[in-house]
This record gives structure tokens, C-alpha cells and sequence, in this order.
């Protein structure tokens, strides 16, 4: 068997967060297969650090080797006793800010009052993260704000969201090389893993960068309508759509990605069909 780099979104696709049923037995299985020594797991989230601890104490999910932080961020290599931050990322995606740093960028931003800066712990170096109030006019507030960052030649990638339960917007500025994508490709370049032995898995709108790039990955059963109308016209040949049925699991969540790892890596279909005969 060979090695295989596993990327995973947490929200809604390993972590089973949303309105579908979790298989029985899936995330058990899901543990068996990357407690493999040819596999290296990586969570891929928006999530930051103590978020991410907490998901994985709260929902007992296997320790990663690797995890991509505050949407695209940073990257921290784990091992039994720490999190080591990967000063390298840092590096690769300083020149869209100049070399500038979140407070430099947030002091670019002391113009626009309707921006408040969240809590310390949503912040790091390269992501600067605002409350927004709802009744504040977006379109018009993302434009002004790109319109000063480029009069300064920062090139930033700002992300809307809307916190319901709160009723509070969040606007997070990044640069603008920041994103999922070039973090998981950073990744497989310096560890040595290619097309054919990664495979990704998401389930939402902010995974499509992934989902439609040339890097193989799995779409889990419990995706929204919206996600699975945007990936209507991908290569089937990088992009699978779990369906359910594999070794009698639906396809939702772990089931999902056991499903695509299986449909991409033909010696781990071997595997967990022997694994689960064997029980």
C-alpha cells in the first residue's frame, strides 16, 4: 500500500454537525483507515486553534498530522506533545500583504467605524477579522475597503459571513493567496505527495476551490443543494460525489469520505472491504 495524504473540512463533513444521520459505525472505520501508517491526515477548516481542539476532544476525531487553520492561514505541523506553526506558510503568503502584518493592515482600516476587530483568538498574522452590524450596506463597505487596500498594492481576499445565532456580521481579511487550495498544494509539495496518492473532502461553498481544482476529491452525500448545483459541470475525473452504498454506510460525513478515498485509492477499496469481512 502507499502512502496517501488525506484532506478533510471539519464543519458538516468529518465532523457530523449537520441535519443528516451519521452512519453507524462510520467514524470508527473512518479511525481505522487513517491510523494506517501510509496515511498523513490533515483538517482543513476556518476553524481557528482552540476551536479545532475542541472539535476534536468534543467528538473524539483521531489526531491529525497536519492541519490548514483560519481559512488557509496557517498551517501547523502536529506531533504528540505540540502544535508547531509552519513559519514557512508565512513566508509563502506574506508578499501579498507587502510584508505587512494584521496590525499594520487593521491601521490601513482605522477609516471604516463600522468595522470592530474580534477577539484576540480570531486574529493571527495574516488574518484580520471584523464584526460588522447587518443593517450596514456590504457590497458598498467591501468595495471601499478593497478600493484603500489597493491604493496601498495589498492584495487581500476579504470573506463575508453572517453569524445567525449572534445576528452579527464577520468580515475577514486575508491575503489574497490565503485560501484551502494553495495551502493543500503547498502541503503536498513539501511532503512529496502528488495527484495521484491526495484526496480531498468537503461539503460546502467554501471548499469549492478545492472541489473544482485538478487535485482529486470526494463531495459528501449530506451536501447542500447550493454546493452540488455549482459542482454540476466538474471533471468527474477529480471530483466524486458520494452517493452511499459503499460497505452499507450512506455516504454522509466519514461515510462520505471513507467512500472517496475508496473510489480514488483502488488498494484502500481492498483494504476496507477485507477490514470489514473480516468483522
Amino acid at each position: 500500500m502507499k502512502d496517501f495524504l488525506l484532506c478533510t473540512d471539519l464543519d458538516r463533513t468529518l465532523i457530523p454537525n449537520g441535519s443528516h444521520p451519521l452512519s453507524p459505525g462510520a467514524i470508527e472505520q473512518f479511525k481505522q483507515l487513517v491510523s494506517l501508517k501510509e496515511a498523513t491526515l490533515t483538517y482543513v477548516t476556518g476553524r481557528h486553534r482552540a476551536l479545532i481542539e475542541q472539535a476534536i476532544s468534543n467528538f473524539d476525531l483521531p489526531r491529525p498530522d497536519f492541519v490548514i487553520a483560519d481559512v488557509g492561514t496557517t498551517i501547523y505541523r502536529i506531533n504528540a506533545s505540540e502544535w508547531q506553526h509552519w513559519d514557512e506558510w508565512d513566508s509563502e503568503i506574506a508578499p501579498d500583504w507587502r510584508g505587512l502584518a494584521h496590525d499594520d493592515i487593521s491601521n490601513l482600516l482605522k477609516d471604516f467605524p463600522v468595522l470592530s476587530l474580534q477577539e484576540a483568538e480570531k486574529q493571527n498574522l495574516h488574518k484580520l477579522s471584523f464584526y460588522v452590524p447587518l443593517q450596514t450596506n456590504v457590497s458598498r463597505l467591501i468595495g471601499d475597503i478593497n478600493t484603500k487596500l489597493k491604493q496601498s498594492d495589498i492584495k487581500a481576499n476579504l470573506i463575508w459571513s453572517i453569524d445567525e445565532e449572534a445576528k452579527i456580521g464577520l468580515l475577514d481579511v486575508l491575503p489574497i493567496s490565503a485560501n484551502k487550495l494553495h495551502a493543500i498544494r503547498f502541503l503536498m509539495n513539501k511532503q512529496g505527495y502528488t495527484h495521484g496518492n491526495t484526496v480531498f473532502s468537503g461539503d460546502s461553498g467554501n471548499d469549492l476551490d478545492v472541489l473544482l481544482s485538478d487535485i482529486p476529491a470526494v463531495l459528501v452525500a449530506n451536501a447542500d443543494a447550493e454546493v452540488r448545483k455549482s459542482v454540476a459541470e466538474a471533471d468527474t475525473a477529480t471530483l466524486y460525489i458520494a452517493k452511499g452504498g459503499f460497505l452499507g454506510m450512506n455516504g454522509n460525513y466519514s461515510a462520505g469520505i471513507i467512500e472517496g478515498v475508496a473510489h480514488y485509492l483502488p488498494e484502500i477499496d481492498t483494504w476496507l472491504r477485507e477490514q470489514n469481512l473480516a468483522k
